[in-house]
């Protein structure tokens, strides 16, 4: 999860998402990962304080600042390297297990408030983005 100025997502020429100021977050699910998930992570996400108040102290969410987020499916954070010189998927959900939790967690969030964008699952994307300042964090739930 990073904290962006703007992020956005292609596949191939075509733009599926895109975001002002916010977070942009990649989503890995594992083969343990349940329905209960999407819900405590959406939670999470929308209430995490990592932008700047008044005093420049990063104690506001990005539903106290109005941000949005894009949500985008990355089943290589599971990649394993521990052995040899290519990774191994295997940690990854199998992409029919994984959409329906990425859907809902994009669900959870709108339903907090959030405007949400994502990318496209099972599509090769172009993501981009602008940091806000040094803010990129690993969530695990």
């Amino acid at each position: 999860m990073q904290r962006v100025r703007w992020a956005h997502v292609d596949v191939g020429t075509e733009r599926v998402g895109e975001i002002g100021p916010g977070l942009c977050v990649l989503v890995g699910i594992t083969h343990d990962d349940t329905g209960a998930l999407p819900a405590r992570m959406a939670a999470k996400i929308a209430r995490l304080r990592v932008f700047d108040d008044a005093r420049g102290v990063m104690n506001r969410s990005v539903l106290d600042t109005g941000g949005e987020i894009l949500v985008v499916s990355q089943f290589t954070l599971y990649g394993d390297t521990s052995r040899g010189r290519r990774p191994s998927w295997i940690d990854a959900a199998r992409p029919e297990e994984a959409e329906p939790l990425i859907d809902s967690l994009t669900g959870e969030l709108q339903a907090l408030g959030v405007n949400v964008a994502t990318g496209r699952f099972r599509a090769d994307m172009d993501v981009c983005l602008c940091n806000d300042g040094p803010v990129t964090l690993m969530l695990e739930l």
